[in-house]
């Protein structure tokens, strides 16, 4: 396996700002960061997807900093992912440390902060574009404002930046008798129409088609705005998922390459897949290596198919955990080459290397692939 073998080639594009899909040769990517993070509010549209244990903790310690134990390792995990990028010739872009725990208010509510570990879910890049997204948990509404430093820079070398209505997150947006399905029950979600919201992490990125499916943070009338938005250039297509507390698309439902798709057996369908990607290689996750760690089960905000939640570097690299061992074996089965990084306690924080990342830049240009 060579990790280290350089990305370089082709001169980069004018604009800082150009990823079109999730495989093309990875040259900028953002990563996030733990400092100043808050364990985040017990409100509904944020308990209703976090795991059972986690979520009973994160009430009882609601606007508190995440403690020690769970900040250092997954620190630990953070630099040294930073370090491998680095070695694989991608520039890494950080956001600027962030008081998380400081209380902010809208007319209608107030709340603190969570964190910004995760910047795949408040900024969507669709080719030159860096679109803020108008996120449906409360703790997160200011969030892109540690990201805003990076916003202006690429704004100032060429890029569009884009911000989606802020939303005003009143009762009306949310379900007052929602309650997770029973098991054989329809899916339900704890978003009403009120208003457009959307994470951006419930969203895949192909060329001039983009999937989605929709979730406890996305909801249908934000999937529109987008749809408007973008236009006749771009087509796109919901994804129906099983999942019983859906929360984005990257442990659903994720391409590895053109004509590669991998998906989660238990959240998805195949034959209920939109026609487009009926055409592809479907390629089906292997059960997740369990967790037996109480800890790191305890305080995961995840769910265990979080071995999905990977890294494409280019069309046969990608970054998994080494924890998750079918993963590694099944992706070398399919011709890809898996590199191993730790990555397992930053679950608590809201995900793992597709979670933890915003790549910006790949080397590749705006193609259909169907």
């Amino acid at each position: 396996m060579n990790m280290h073998a350089p990305l370089g080639g082709s001169e980069t594009a004018a604009c800082p700002v150009s990823s079109h899909n999730e495989w093309d040769p990875l040259e900028e990517i953002i990563v996030g960061r733990l400092e100043g993070s808050t364990i985040p509010s017990d409100h509904p549209v944020v308990t209703c997807n976090i795991p059972g244990m986690a979520a009973r903790a994160q009430a009882l310690a609601a606007g508190f900093r995440f403690p020690k134990f769970m900040v250092e390792p997954a620190q630990q995990e953070l630099d040294n992912f930073i370090s491998v990028l680095e070695q694989l010739g991608v520039t890494v872009t950080r956001p600027d440390a962030y008081n998380h725990k400081a209380k902010f208010s809208t007319p209608d509510w107030s709340s603190r902060g969570f964190c910004n570990s995760c910047p795949r879910d408040s900024m969507l890049v669709i080719g030159e574009e860096i679109i803020e997204t108008p996120m449906a948990w409360p703790c997160r509404y200011f969030e892109t404002h540690s990201y805003r430093p990076i916003l202006k820079d690429y704004f100032r070398r060429g890029a569009r930046w884009t911000s989606a209505p802020k939303p005003q997150l009143t009762d009306e947006l949310f379900d007052p008798n929602f309650k997770l399905p029973e098991k054989g029950e329809p899916i339900r979600y704890i978003l009403t129409e009120f208003e457009p919201v959307f994470d951006a992490a419930d969203f895949f990125r192909c060329g001039r088609d983009i999937f989605v499916t929709r979730s406890n943070v996305t909801n249908a009338m934000g999937v529109d705005w987008l749809r408007r938005h973008l236009g006749e250039g771009y087509r796109i297509h919901e994804i129906k998922s099983r999942c019983p507390n859906p929360m984005h698309i990257d442990t659903t439902i994720l391409p590895l390459g053109p004509g590669k798709v991998l998906i989660n057996p238990e959240y998805i369908n195949p034959d209920e897949l939109p026609d487009v990607l009926k055409k592809w290689d479907i390629l089906v996750a292997p059960d997740p290596d369990p967790i037996d760690d109480r800890i790191l089960k305890i305080t995961s905000m995840c769910g265990k198919w979080l071995s999905m939640n990977i890294l494409m570097v280019d069309e046969k690299r990608m970054i998994v955990d080494p924890h998750h061992t079918n993963m590694m074996r099944q992706v070398e089965k399919w011709g890809f080459e898996p590199i191993p990084v730790p990555f397992l306690h930053y679950a608590a924080f809201g995900g793992a290397f597709h979670c933890a990342t915003l790549d910006v830049r790949r080397r590749g240009t705006l193609e259909s692939y169907f």
